[in-house]
């Protein structure tokens, strides 16, 4: 499976979730601004496969999540989706991300669940919901997979982020804390651009597991 190697220096996956996206290519250019270059639209998002059309042919680096079934696999990577990412494990999600030549981040919370997404070719493994068992759960999964990498996701924000990282977590998720449904549907970029940098400033980059 392909691997998001790039991912360990950017650290933040913008995941967004709106009734509305007035110009994806633009979000993408707000998240950027502030510091975020990797977008995850999901398939919660009305007419998502548009949104990350535009937002690819921009030349932004863009995912699908939420997504459950081989079909919506194939359509995100049919519209310009660079990666993939499950809310659980989805073995069908896997052998059609693989098929595409793509990379899938495949959802899970407990050690077997993150065994089992390491069989099926996961690139990484997201803990969701992280807030379940919070950043020491991170360090506890290092121990039998030390060399998994780990993305933490649900309930992740600027005031949490740099924890999780430090204990263990390869990247983290950044949502509502950074694209609030109603500013991403008014198009408000300047507040986006600065939610976006907020929550980078406090996710250095060399954080290191304790």
């Amino acid at each position: 499976m392909n691997s998001l190697s790039a991912l360990q220096d950017d650290r933040v996956i913008a995941v967004v979730r709106a009734p509305r996206i007035p110009d994806a290519a633009e979000l993408c250019a707000a998240l950027a601004a502030g510091g975020i270059t990797w977008t995850e639209f999901t398939y919660t998002t009305p007419d998502v496969t548009k949104h990350l059309r535009r937002a690819a042919q921009a030349g932004w680096r863009v995912g699908v999540g939420t997504v459950l079934t081989a079909e919506q696999a194939e359509r995100g990577v049919a519209a310009g989706a660079s990666f993939l990412v499950t809310p659980g494990c989805r073995p069908e999600v896997a052998v059609a991300a693989r098929a595409a030549g793509v990379p899938v981040v495949l959802g899970a919370l407990t050690p077997t669940e993150v065994a089992h997404a390491v069989d099926l070719g996961a690139a990484a493994v997201k803990i969701f919901p992280a807030r379940a068992f919070g950043p020491g759960y991170f360090k506890d999964l290092r121990g039998p997979y030390p060399d998994v990498p780990l993305v933490a996701s649900g309930g992740v924000n600027a005031g949490n982020a740099a924890e999780f990282l430090g204990q263990g977590a390869l990247a983290v998720c950044a949502g509502t804390d950074v694209v609030p449904p109603e500013a991403v549907a008014a198009g408000d970029w300047a507040e986006i651009t600065r939610r976006a940098r907020v929550f980078t400033e406090a996710c250095p980059a060399r954080v290191r597991a304790t």
